[in-house]
């Protein structure tokens, strides 16, 4: 897959595209839904795919005082578009001079002119422009002129309601991560380099990693089931994660993400990795002794051996 940043400015982008705008934070189920019918009319027209995306959050320029965490960085991101593939990604840089450029003016400079668009496809609610002067209607109508259908497609829903970004931004800080997970349509991953710690867990008999995030969303405070992912082995490991300030071991101690390796043992310190979230198995809690949370992250551990067992039974063969 192609990525091209500044695609505003670049002059190596394809022409004659079927595209697609938006954010694609996350890339859930409901953007998905526009990913797969844009995939198929290049499979069908012969015509390259693209995704025109943009950096940083417009918010963050826009309105910086309410900047949301976003649930995938550029990498991820990129990687995720590269797996459904997209033939292109068009990363337009969105600074405070480019949110004053007219919807009109973006669809014929660079929609038409630069890409050559043969067909668009977008959210139900999809706005774009200064002061959110465009939409389907406008996309539509410059299209007849400039030789392009836009098509809208329909919201996802599930468990009675749309499938959207801020939803699952809720469930995570809540530490709903199964509830992410279906609206995803994967687990909720985040990416960091291995740390070294204080090397506490391992003198309570179950060594961590300390995974440093990149992400801007981790999710609340808890004890998960999940997989760790390492790239250059590659090679990937269950596991029983700890979001939190280890209370039992620390007062007033930093907030970290530490990561127990079921059946694993090598020095990865300095290693990237991508941890994977599968399931909450409890609160981070205090307590009576360190004897006791060590019995308890046996317990832990063996709940998430007996999860991911139960998950291989179910998967299909």
């Amino acid at each position: 897959m192609q990525v091209v940043h500044d695609a505003m400015n670049a002059g190596d982008v394809p022409r004659g595209v079927i595209a697609t705008i938006g954010n694609y934070d996350g890339i859930h189920l409901g953007q998905r839904e526009v990913l797969d019918l844009v995939k198929a009319r290049g499979v069908e027209t012969g015509f390259p795919t693209a995704v025109v995306t943009f950096e940083p959050h417009p918010r963050s320029v826009l309105r910086p005082e309410s900047t949301v965490p976003l649930l995938t960085t550029q990498r991820q991101k990129e990687a995720i578009l590269d797996e459904l593939g997209i033939d292109v990604v068009l990363v337009i840089r969105f600074t405070t001079e480019f949110s004053r450029l007219p919807a009109r003016t973006f669809v014929r400079d660079f929609l038409h002119r630069t890409l050559d668009a043969k067909e668009i496809y977008v959210g139900s609610r999809f706005s774009f422009g200064h002061d959110r002067g465009g939409d389907l209607s406008l996309l539509r109508q410059m299209g007849d002129s400039f030789g392009f259908s836009a098509t809208a497609v329909d919201e996802v829903e599930m468990l009675g309601d749309a499938v959207s970004s801020t939803r699952i931004r809720h469930a995570l800080l809540e530490g709903e991560v199964g509830e992410a997970r279906e609206l995803l349509g994967r687990p909720y991953s985040i990416t960091g380099l291995i740390a070294r710690g204080d090397r506490m867990g391992k003198r309570l008999g179950w060594p961590t990693i300390n995974v440093v995030a990149d992400n801007d969303l981790v999710p609340d405070d808890g004890v998960y089931s999940c997989r760790v992912h390492f790239p250059t082995f590659p090679a990937t490991f269950d596991a029983v994660t700890n979001i939190g300030t280890r209370p039992t071991v620390y007062e007033n101690y930093q907030r970290v993400v530490e990561s127990h390796i079921l059946d694993f043992n090598a020095d990865v310190y300095g290693e990237r990795v991508d941890l994977s979230f599968f399931k909450r198995l409890r609160e981070e809690r205090i307590f009576p002794s360190m004897m006791d949370l060590s019995a308890q992250i046996g317990r832990d551990v063996e709940r998430a051996r007996s999860y991911f067992a139960s998950l291989q039974e179910a998967e299909p063969r």
